[in-house]
Parts: C-alpha cells; structure tokens; sequence
C-alpha cells in the first residue's frame, strides 16, 4: 500500500514525537525537541536522534532510533537522562517499516533537523490525525497499544 503524495516522512516523524510528548516533557521544561536524522547510502533513514531543551541552552539527548544494529549500537530506540515512551518507540519502529511509502525527502545526502515546540492543542490533535491515517492506510487502525501484533501508537 502506498501513501506516496499524502505524508511525508519529515511530516510523520514529526508527528510522531507530538503524540508522545507528555512521555518525553515535563511541564517544568522549555519544551523544545529537535530531531536530528540521516540517511544511509541506500536513501532510506539510518538513525536519528532526538534533543530535548531541559533548560534555556543546555541539551539533552532524549533518545537515539537505529534502523540497522552495528557493532557499536542495536536497531530501535534507546533512550537517555530518563526519557521514555515506548508510543514513541512503537511509532517510530512503524515509521522506519513504511519508509518508502511515504513521501520522500526533497534531499536525502544530508542531515535534516526539525524543530518543535511545545505543541498547541490544535497542533496535537492534527499529528495524532496524521498518525491515525498513516496506520488506517496500512490496515491497522482500530489495534491496541498494546497489543503483541502491530499497533497504533497514538497516547
């Protein structure tokens, strides 16, 4: 099933993270993340890493996503300084399946960074929106969280 046209990866990623922001900021931080990601060779996403402002300037790494395992890290998401959300893990081990799926990026030789702020209750409702249609194009909307099979990770 294709979503080419509809979502793009940047968009969806993006995303993401918003419906797992009350995992990943407390109110008593900025709430600012930035999500910092590559490509591999091949154009599909190697890695990406996403920073968390815990206090005006100072920077945390919240977690770190592989797509492949190396000698020096596994596959999936790690999460560092007490970060944690497995809708966010759950979303983006998603995400990293359907990659081709979605639209792609303008220019995959670099490294892209997106920043985001402290979502708005307009903005959230619209990411969980772009999530729940990224999973119903894939045929799994209406799965639990938590379920053992694929899911929709939307808090």
């Amino acid at each position: 099933m294709n979503v080419r046209n509809a979502q793009t990866l940047e968009r969806t990623l993006e995303s993401a993270v918003i419906v797992s922001w009350a995992d990943l900021i407390k109110d008593s931080t900025p709430g600012l993340l930035h999500i910092e990601y590559t490509f591999a060779a091949d154009n599909s996403l190697d890695y990406l890493k996403i920073w968390a402002c815990v206090a005006s300037g100072e920077w945390h790494l919240a977690g770190a996503y592989w797509a492949v395992s190396s000698t020096f890290h596994n596959k999936g998401i790690r999460f560092e300084h007490g970060f944690q959300s497995d809708v966010l893990g759950r979303n983006l081990e998603f995400v990293v399946q359907h990659q081709p799926d979605f639209s792609p990026s303008l220019d995959r030789t670099r490294t892209g960074l997106l920043k985001i702020q402290r979502p708005t209750e307009i903005e959230s409702t619209a990411a969980t929106e772009v999530m729940r249609q990224a999973f119903h194009r894939f045929g799994l909307a209406g799965t639990e969280p938590n379920s053992d099979g694929p899911s929709l990770a939307i808090a």
